[in-house]
């Protein structure tokens, strides 16, 4: 945990497609539902976090991209959202050009951590979820040097262990380059679908090979959930009694007890 008590939680796998963006939207407002103060940092240039909850891209001065370049405070870019307890800083277009900017600059991995280091000194956020790119590029890396820890969504299908395997191997090399403290919070099973015999095997593989690092709440396919981005809206909003809903509103509460134990142990 960060010296200001916050909790920073990288949303991170290689692999597009896999319910990243739907389980940062809806994790985090599950999370400000019990009373959490969440706060979600866009850090993809697709901008989907952002416009899921309803918000515009950044406008100028107004983005994760002032952020990282340096031109504004994190708090400076912080939109509140219409949900209580949740704000985010949104993405814009201009993330697609940071990488080259980032490249040229000094301490180029840790201008995120930075970021949230001088933000934590002004807020009270108890979680920080930062929705990363499907690649492992300085958007990515600089999301892994500013965590506490991953949160991996893995999508039940054929080539999951494989992308999988590929994001473990990066966040070792980043704790012993960059973040000794990273760890993984947790693997969550998504786009689950108890219909297919394969999403029951994919899931029981990987339980098997990671073991209680794998949530116990899994995110089934759900129309709902599909449907309420396109509304600007999280699931919890959209239908709060879906299957969708349910299964984030479990994960929230699994996720809390979990950093619980971690702080007692």
């Amino acid at each position: 945990m960060s010296d200001s008590g916050m909790r920073i939680l990288a949303v991170a796998n290689q692999k597009g497609g896999v319910g990243k963006t739907t389980t940062t939207i809806n994790l985090g407002t599950a999370l400000a539902a019990v009373g959490e103060r969440v706060l979600i940092i866009d850090n993809d240039p697709q901008g989907n976090a952002t416009t899921g909850m309803g918000l515009e891209r950044g406008g100028p001065g107004r983005s994760t991209y002032e952020v990282l370049i340096g031109t504004a405070a994190l708090a400076e870019v912080v939109v509140n959202t219409h949900i209580p307890g949740l704000d985010c800083v949104p993405s814009s277009m201009d993330l697609l050009g940071a990488e080259l900017e980032l490249a040229e600059m000094d301490n180029k991995t840790h201008r995120l951590r930075e970021a949230l280091r001088m933000l934590g000194e002004r807020h009270d956020y108890t979680y920080v979820l930062i929705d990363c790119p499907p690649s492992l590029n300085l958007l990515t890396i600089n999301a892994l040097a500013a965590a506490d820890a991953v949160l991996v969504p893995l999508q039940c299908e054929y080539y999951a262990l494989e992308g999988l395997s590929q994001l473990l191997k990066t966040v070792e090399r980043v704790r012993g380059a960059l973040n000794p403290r990273l760890s993984i919070q947790g693997v969550v099973l998504t786009m689950y679908d108890r219909r297919n015999s394969l999403s029951s095997q994919v899931a029981d593989d990987v339980r098997e090979v990671l073991g209680d690092v794998v949530y116990e709440t899994i995110i089934p396919r759900n129309v709902r959930v599909s449907e309420a981005p396109s509304h600007g809206q999280p699931v919890l909003l959209y239908d709060s009694r879906c299957a969708g809903s349910q299964a984030y509103i479990r994960l929230a509460s699994e996720i809390i007890r979990r950093e619980r134990d971690l702080q007692t142990a």
